[in-house]
């Protein structure tokens, strides 16, 4: 330290014992640097916070779920970086520059909360959910160590223990929140080749065979991923044809099974979907689950999207069978209104499998002589280390709303999907590309210079063209969100989601106008 520590005068530093009382002292300063006092006073910052949480509440709440305020203000990349000045300096910009630079981040961003985006999986605003994600961000926590965590760990565990009832694991299981569905799926590849091949944890992919996978076309394309990262490799991930509806054939899972061994390969799971992302399709989980214990195969099914069906009696025939899967993906941040991200793998094993699999006894961290019970430091069965505690989110507000409302607010949404769906039947123009299962409603819009088109190429290949230029009109007007896309050999075509509360009768017919006025040109 000699040559680096000097004193200066004396100076006035608060007392720890007596905040209000400062005593005098020397000032230390190593390498130029005072170190005294706090060169940042937390309080001093108390004015802006204030501020910033009513331009929040104000043009991030209150605008963006008003209805007559536009989806987005539409600017093209170029412009935007004009506009936001992006560039990052060596001085900081006053706190008025600051506040006008989050007020330009909340304009020119997407309003997901405004009760006309149907464009994603999610959307609509859920204050409980909100406010426990300001509650997360001032706190800073990560969920890796009840020490660290204590409330939060807490929470993440009522909450999965409640999702594995509604699944119907009677005897428990375990499970992790994480960052994302495809987060989740991935765990269930690693955790379904861990118990197949438990020696490739030390060993790597040199101690095992080679493995396949199986999963329907319909599935999310994180399945791939999933293989690709972990060196199963996406050639040994064999895609299930599907029927008119989008479900997997069982026939045919069974057939690629028995095909797959013949080829000296050796199976290890399958992958069902609830709730697929175009057509929002629920596979033959019972029957899969049939197959799966036939073959002892680890059944995996991803309900990131469906999983919302389990909390209404209603609905939750479209997951028969899911007791019977060996681990599910279920995301709340979608139908249920969580803040993103909220998303839960729970697996039904009770033997450690998840901790087993993923453990690396960091001695830093996960000390077994702790002066608590160490089974509440959650952190070693994830892959992640920093972990946000997401379940908060979902815990805040079915603490606020219970589970009825939340049952609600599931059987609305998919009525409303079938009211717009009868809509659309009535109406010239339009055209169903089948019945709603779910929440997703997928549709064409003819315009009038193409109505007189019989089925056939010639109408299909300028029908592809009509929802690009739609949605183009749509985005710059700032009027609403919807996504489309094409699906197999079917051109483009629209496709709603309906999820938020805020949505009415109304919004579903401005929709249907707003689609014609739009595109009634082309």
């Amino acid at each position: 330290m000699e040559g680096h520590h000097k004193e200066e005068k004396t100076s006035d530093v608060q007392s720890p014992a007596d905040p209000g009382h400062p005593v005098k002292c020397s000032p230390v300063i190593i390498d130029n640097i005072p170190l005294n006092g706090p060169t940042v006073n937390v309080l001093a910052s108390e004015n802006f916070i204030h501020q910033s949480m009513s331009i929040i509440v104000e043009n991030a709440i209150k605008k963006a779920t008003d209805v007559r305020e536009k989806v987005c203000e539409w600017r093209s990349p170029e412009q935007l970086k004009e506009l936001l000045d992006l560039e990052l300096r060596d001085g900081g910009e006053s706190e008025s520059e600051i506040l006008q630079r989050f007020k330009d981040a909340i304009r020119y961003s997407v309003k997901t909360t405004h009760p006309r985006f149907f464009n994603q999986l999610y959307g609509g605003m859920e204050p409980y959910s909100m406010v426990a994600s300001f509650i997360i961000e001032a706190l800073k926590p990560s969920l890796y160590t009840y020490e660290v965590a204590p409330v939060f760990t807490l929470a993440e565990e009522a909450v999965l223990k409640k999702m594995m009832e509604l699944i119907g694991w009677k005897d428990g299981g375990d499970g992790i929140f994480n960052a994302g569905g495809s987060m989740s799926n991935m765990y269930a590849v690693n955790l379904a080749r861990y118990r197949c091949c438990p020696d490739i944890k030390e060993n790597g992919l040199s101690a095992a065979p080679r493995l396949v996978m199986f999963t329907s076309q319909e599935c999310h394309y994180s399945i791939s991923k999933a293989a690709a990262l972990l060196g199963i490799g996406t050639k040994n991930v064999y895609a299930i044809p599907s029927d008119e509806r989008g479900k997997m054939i069982p026939s045919a899972l069974e057939e690629q099974i028995l095909s797959a061994k013949s080829e000296g390969a050796v199976p290890f799971m399958v992958n069902a979907t609830a709730g697929t992302t175009v057509l929002g399709a629920f596979d033959p989980i019972d029957v899969i689950a049939d197959i799966c214990e036939k073959h002892n195969l680890w059944l995996h099914v991803d309900a990131c999207w469906g999983g919302a069906a389990l909390v209404s009696s209603k609905h939750k025939h479209l997951l028969k069978g899911i007791h019977r899967a060996d681990s599910v993906a279920w995301n709340p941040h979608k139908m249920l209104m969580a803040c993103l991200q909220c998303s839960a793998f729970m697996v039904r094993d009770k033997t450690s499998l998840l901790q087993r699999c993923h453990s690396a006894r960091a001695s830093y961290l996960f000390q077994q002589d702790k002066f608590y019970d160490v089974s509440y430091d959650t952190g070693d069965k994830s892959v992640q280390c920093s972990r946000k505690p997401d379940a908060f989110k979902i815990w805040l507000m079915w603490k606020a709303l219970g589970s009825k409302e939340l049952e609600q607010r599931v059987d609305r949404a998919l009525a409303m999907a079938r009211y717009l769906a009868e809509e659309i039947k009535k109406r010239e123009g339009f055209r169903l590309l089948m019945e709603p299962e779910y929440a997703n409603i997928c549709f064409w819009y003819i315009p009038p210079s193409l109505q007189t088109l019989p089925d056939g190429p010639e109408l299909w290949e300028k029908l592809h063209k009509v929802a690009p230029v739609i949605k183009e009109r749509m985005m710059k007007k700032g009027s609403m969100m919807v996504g489309y896309q094409p699906h197999g050999e079917k051109a483009n075509f629209f496709r709603m989601i309906i999820i938020s509360p805020q949505v009415s009768r109304q919004d579903m017919d401005f929709v249907l106008d707003e689609i014609n006025n739009l595109g009634k040109d082309l």
